[in-house]
C-alpha cells in the first residue's frame, strides 16, 4: 500500500476506470483523503503515482483499502452494473463492521438495488444505490446525484456529497431521493429521458440536413439555440460536434460516423418499467426504438432499393425552417420531461418513497447529461403545485405548448410529407393531441372488446362505474 500520509482516509473507491478517477480526483479536490483499490493492483499504482502530491492511499488488497478508511467507512463501488456489484459486495462483507457504508454509483436496476440494501441490513451493514450523471467531466467537476438508502445514511454522507456535487444558484445538485433503490429508479428515469431529449435533437438535425444545411450552418443554429430558452447540455456538445473536422479528411466529422447507435440498457429498463405500471411514455419509446433500428443497418440499405418514399424537397422552405424547428423540439422535449415525471410520481406513490419532483428537477439543473435552462421552470411548476397532475398543466407549459403547437404539427406534417422519419417529434404530439382530447375513439375499442371478448362498457348516459354488456350478432358461420 503507499500513501502520503498515516491519516485513516474519509472516503474509499473501488473501481479505477475513467468515472471512479475522475470521481475520486473530485473529491481529494474538495478536501477529503481518499483510499482507492482496483482488482488490477497495476492500475491503482499507476493511478496514485500519475497524482504526487494529493491525499490519494493506493491500496493493493482489499483487506489494505477497507483497514485504511476511517469508522464508520464510506467505501463506493465504481464498477460494471449487475453481478460485478454483486461479487464486490460479497469480498467486502466479511472485512466490514456494523454501520459501514457500502455505495454502488453505478447504473444498477433498482431492483438490484433494493434486494442489495435488503441483504447487507440483515448483516448490520449500510448502503446507498446512488445515480451519477454528468459523465467523465461531471464526475470531475461535479456530477448530479441521485442517492437513495436511509435518510440516516444520507446525514452521513452528505457531507460529502454536497461538496463533490455541481452547483447551481448555490445550491448543490443532490438530495436524499427516498429509501431503497428510489435514487437508482429516479437515475434510470433521467436516462430515458435522456433518450427522447437526444433523439428528438437528431430529428432536428435530419430536418435541417434534408433542407440542405451544411453541418457548419447547423452547428451555428445549436449554438445560437444554446443562448436562448433551449439552453442546455445536449444542445451545447450538438453545436460543438457538428463544429468539429476530422484531421484526416478535413470533413465534418459527424457526417463521418456511422450511423448504428448503441445503448447500455437504462432505456429499455425505463420502457419495461412503463409497461408495468401502464405510463405513457411514447417519446421514450420512440427514442429506445429508433436506437434499435438504427443498429438493423444492413437491413436498412437494402430496404432503401426496394421501399419507396418522396424525395425531400425541403430545400424551399430553408428559411422558415429554423424557427418551426425551434418551437417543435422544444415541446417535443417539454414531453419527454412530462412523460418521465409522470413515470416517477406513479412509481413513487406506488412504492411510497415520499419523493420531492421540486426537488429532482432542481438537481438536474446542473452536472448531469439533461440538464437544461427549463428545469427551472420544472422546479418551480412543482414547488408551486406539489401534487400536479400532469407537467403540461402547470401555467408556463402550458402558455408554452399553445403558443408552439402550430409549429409543431407543420414540422411533422413536412417530415411525414417528405418522408423524413421523425418518431419522437411524432409521438410527442400524439401524446399532446390524446391528452388534450375530451373524447377519445376508445369507444369504439371497447366497443371491439365487448364484442369478441364479453369485456363490458361504460354509457355517457348513465353514472360512472355501471357496466353494460351488449349481445352482439354472430359473425362466425
Amino acid at each position: 500500500m503507499s500513501s502520503s500520509t498515516d491519516k485513516k482516509s474519509d472516503f474509499g473507491l473501488i473501481g479505477l476506470a475513467v468515472m471512479g478517477q475522475n470521481l475520486v480526483l473530485n473529491v481529494e479536490s474538495r478536501g477529503f483523503q481518499v483510499s482507492v483499490y482496483n482488482r488490477t493492483p497495476s492500475v491503482t499504482d499507476e493511478f496514485v503515482a500519475k497524482h504526487p502530491g494529493k491525499k490519494l492511499v493506493g491500496c493493493d488488497t482489499l483487506e489494505s483499502f477497507v483497514q485504511s478508511l476511517a469508522k464508520p467507512r464510506k467505501i463506493q463501488i465504481m464498477v460494471k452494473a449487475g453481478a460485478a456489484v454483486d461479487q464486490v459486495i460479497e469480498q467486502l462483507i466479511p472485512l466490514l463492521e456494523k454501520d459501514d457504508i457500502v455505495i454502488d454509483g453505478g447504473n444498477s436496476l433498482y431492483t438490484d438495488t433494493e434486494r442489495r440494501d435488503a441483504y447487507l441490513t440483515t448483516k448490520g451493514l449500510r448502503f446507498i444505490g446512488a445515480g451519477v450523471s454528468g459523465g467523465e467531466e461531471g464526475a470531475r467537476k461535479g456530477p448530479a446525484i441521485m442517492p437513495g438508502g436511509p435518510a440516516s445514511t444520507w446525514e452521513v454522507m452528505k457531507p460529502i456529497f454536497e461538496s463533490i456535487s455541481a452547483h447551481v444558484d448555490g445550491q448543490p445538485c443532490v438530495i436524499h431521493i427516498g429509501p431503497g433503490g428510489a435514487g437508482h429508479y429516479v437515475k434510470m428515469i433521467h436516462n430515458g429521458i435522456e433518450y427522447g431529449d437526444m433523439q428528438l435533437i437528431c430529428e432536428a438535425y435530419s430536418l435541417f440536413k434534408a433542407a440542405g444545411f451544411t453541418s457548419a450552418e447547423m452547428a451555428a443554429i445549436f449554438n445560437e439555440w444554446n443562448e436562448g430558452e433551449l439552453q442546455s447540455y445536449l444542445i451545447q456538445i450538438t453545436g460543438k460536434a457538428l463544429e468539429q473536422k476530422d484531421p484526416e479528411t478535413g470533413k465534418p466529422l459527424v457526417e463521418l460516423i456511422l450511423d448504428k447507435a448503441g445503448q447500455k440498457g437504462t432505456g429499455q429498463w425505463t420502457q419495461l418499467n412503463a409497461a408495468e405500471n401502464a405510463v405513457v411514455i411514447s417519446t421514450i419509446n420512440a427514442a429506445v426504438e429508433a436506437r434499435v433500428l438504427s443498429s438493423q443497418k444492413k437491413q436498412r440499405v437494402t430496404a432503401s432499393t426496394q421501399l419507396q418514399g418522396p424525395t425531400p424537397a425541403l430545400d424551399k422552405v430553408k428559411a422558415e425552417l429554423v424557427a418551426k424547428v425551434h418551437d417543435a423540439l422544444y415541446a417535443s422535449k417539454v414531453i419527454s420531461y412530462t412523460q418521465g415525471f409522470d413515470l416517477i410520481k406513479t412509481m413513487g406513490e406506488k412504492k411510497n418513497w415520499g419523493l420531492d419532483f421540486g426537488g429532482i428537477a432542481s438537481i438536474w439543473r446542473g452536472g448531469c447529461i439533461i440538464r437544461a435552462r427549463f428545469l427551472n421552470r420544472i422546479t418551480e411548476a412543482y414547488r408551486s403545485e406539489p401534487q400536479l397532475a400532469n407537467l403540461m398543466l402547470a401555467p408556463f407549459f402550458k402558455d408554452l405548448l399553445n403558443r408552439t403547437q402550430q409549429n409543431w404539427r407543420e414540422v411533422v406534417a413536412l417530415a411525414v410529407t417528405n418522408g423524413i422519419p421523425v418518431p419522437a417529434f411524432s409521438a410527442s404530439l400524439g401524446y399532446y393531441d390524446s391528452y388534450r382530447s375530451a373524447r377519445l375513439s376508445a369507444n369504439l375499442l371497447q366497443a371491439q372488446r365487448d364484442f369478441f371478448g364479453a369485456h363490458t362498457y361504460e354509457r355517457t348516459d348513465k353514472p360512472e362505474g355501471q357496466w353494460f354488456h351488449t349481445d352482439w350478432p354472430e359473425v362466425i358461420g
